[in-house]
């Protein structure tokens, strides 16, 4: 289960309830979906993606380009990770491979002890022999010259794998991980050793190439997109079947040792909005959401309840800083000056009132104000940057920009380019549609390009694709029940660092952030003092709402809210029940 996923704003995942001051009502009901009767088994529930969202990616280590909530939200229930984040954000050792993690005072040593019940659906335990060949797959997918479709998308975070001095097994179910030098303990738990989900060693399907290992990560990346690879699973479910764009059927793992699946899951792709409301409307779909700009409908859906969540995440407008992006504007966008002004024209207030009806609160850096976290820096409630087109405009011609037939040149050079987003959400549009109007203000001129989310997340996130796109919408970075550090997210030749930011200062701040520190308050002003740098220089993300979800979930259905987990985006679909 690893860090930071890529979700699309606004439509993260089923979570807690968390509403925010001042929104209003949620629709027909509010209610928590408690249990009225005894749950019962062999039902099916259809739980709707987010719109022109597919699932293409099957192995539980992802590319860049694969990075998504989505396919993490499936291989999650297939496979089980080392350790499970619950919605308090600590470590729930009933649902996690490990029982107990000890470290010493330095933060250099790490003994981690399996619990003995977990097993593989073909009977065969999960042992340390399983973490050690997950740390051989992760060294080789993490090296430079590493086959395609690699890299391992979690390389640098948490230091793995060049930060790892060794991995050795104690015993069966036992194994220590050493560092290279000193660490925050908590940082390295949460971003380290999360990587090590254990993968099944014992299956020939997986291990074919046991003598030759970049063989078998180019054989292993082949087949990630192919669903008939997860044949043996230790999770709460089987994959039954997999259609790309239309369904993916998720089947009780009879052989679980932990809490058994009631029902089959069906993961059910939708085109668009519309399409997954009028679903709701007839049952067709059991567990979904209502789009916000369908919120004035929500009373038509009489069989659901609905309830607002927010992830524990940020959303973000995608600038290229790449010196490759399409139409010359990479170096444009490495000013600061570029991006302050393009943040100060955002009317996030408009778009939280007249688009999402008070669910999408403004933010201002990369921790959410809603919901309310130790992580959230008191500074970053308001904004550094406050809406103000005519400050913006100013900024630019300062810096010898001008107004030439409505949009600002310079020596030659127009501010002016596509923002590719994706499809299907009509909200969505909606807020693009104003932060065109809010850009074209200042004399910036934006055309919009929707694409499904898969297809936008491979431009980005691939290199090859750098000088394909100057900007991108309607992202969303969900921290997944990782330490929150930037790591990944904005240190030089992250993972998910797709602008191409980079900065000697933020790595600095960064790396703070993983050293151990004299005390709890301590390492909280180090945290703070990376957190509000990396607000300062918007860097290459612009800030956008924090976009809640209105879950809708049919009565008859149970226990949704309570195992959904919205603060890391990953449900516990075997508590989840149907009656009859």
């Amino acid at each position: 289960m690893k860090t930071s996923r890529i979700a699309l704003a606004g439509a993260l995942t089923i979570g807690l309830a968390a509403a925010a001051a001042g929104c209003g009502s949620g629709g027909t009901s509010t209610a928590n979906n408690t249990p009225t009767t005894k749950p019962v088994s062999g039902g099916t529930i259809v739980y709707a993606l987010p719109p022109a969202t597919n699932i293409n990616w099957y192995f539980p280590l992802a590319t860049s380009g694969n990075n998504s909530l989505y396919n993490a939200q499936l291989t999650t229930q297939l496979y089980k990770p080392l350790i499970w984040i619950n919605s308090k954000y600590t470590i729930n050792y009933q649902s996690s491979i490990a029982q107990k993690i000890t470290s010493n005072k330095s933060g250099t040593v790490y003994h981690v002890f399996m619990n003995p019940k977990w097993k593989w659906s073909d009977g065969t335990p999960v042992t340390s022999a399983d973490v050690l060949w997950t740390w051989q797959i992760i060294q080789a997918t993490s090296a430079s010259n590493a086959p395609a479709p690699w890299p391992f998308v979690g390389a640098g975070s948490g230091d793995v794998p060049t930060g790892i001095q060794s991995v050795v097994a104690n015993s069966k179910y036992e194994f220590t991980v050493t560092l290279k030098k000193p660490a925050n303990q908590s940082w390295f738990i949460y971003n380290g050793l999360s990587d090590f989900m254990p993968l099944p060693v014992q299956d020939t399907l997986w291990n074919k190439y046991p003598n030759n290992i970049t063989q078998e990560v180019k054989y292993l990346g082949q087949q990630a997109t192919n669903p008939k690879f997860d044949n043996i699973v230790d999770g709460p479910y089987k994959l039954a079947s997999a259609t790309a764009n239309q369904s993916w059927t998720l089947v009780p793992n009879p052989t679980y040792p932990g809490h058994k699946a009631y029902d089959k899951i069906i993961l059910t792709y939708e085109g668009s909005n519309a399409s997954e409301f009028a679903a709701l409307k007839t049952g067709a779909v059991q567990v979904g959401y209502v789009d916000l700009s369908e919120y004035g409908a929500r009373k038509e859906l009489t069989s659901d309840n609905l309830f607002p969540s927010y992830g524990f995440d940020y959303n973000y407008l995608a600038l290229n800083l790449n010196s490759k992006a399409q139409n010359g504007l990479g170096p444009v966008f490495q000013q600061l000056y570029v991006r302050q002004a393009m943040e100060m024209a955002l009317n996030q207030q408009a778009v939280d009132t007249a688009i999402f009806h008070g669910y999408a609160p403004p933010q201002y850096g990369p921790i959410p104000t809603t919901p309310a976290t130790a992580y959230l820096d008191p500074r970053l409630k308001k904004p550094i940057y406050p809406y103000s087109p005519s400050k913006a405009k100013k900024l630019l011609e300062s810096h010898g920009w001008s107004m030439q037939n409505g949009v600002m040149t310079k020596n030659g050079l127009k501010l002016a380019f596509t923002i590719i987003y994706s499809s299907g959400n009509t909200s969505l549009d909606e807020q693009l549609a104003l932060f065109q109007q809010n850009f074209a203000a200042i004399g910036i001129k934006v055309n919009l390009k929707p694409e499904p989310f898969a297809t936008m997340l491979g431009i980005i996130a691939n290199p090859a694709d750098e000088g394909q796109w100057d900007a991108a919408g309607g992202i969303g970075i969900i921290y997944g029940g990782s330490y929150p550090t930037g790591q990944s997210l904005f240190g030089t030749g992250g993972g998910n660092n797709f602008a191409g930011y980079s900065s000697k200062k933020e790595d600095q701040l960064i790396a703070a952030t993983h050293a151990p520190q004299p005390s709890t308050a301590a390492n909280l002003q180090t945290y703070f003092n990376y957190e509000y740098y990396t607000a300062q220089q918007v860097p290459g993300y612009l800030w956008t709402n924090q976009v809640g979800t209105i879950n809708a979930v049919a009565t008859n259905v149970h226990n949704v809210q309570q195992y959904s987990n919205g603060l890391t985006g990953y449900p516990q679909f075997q508590y989840w029940w149907a009656a009859k």
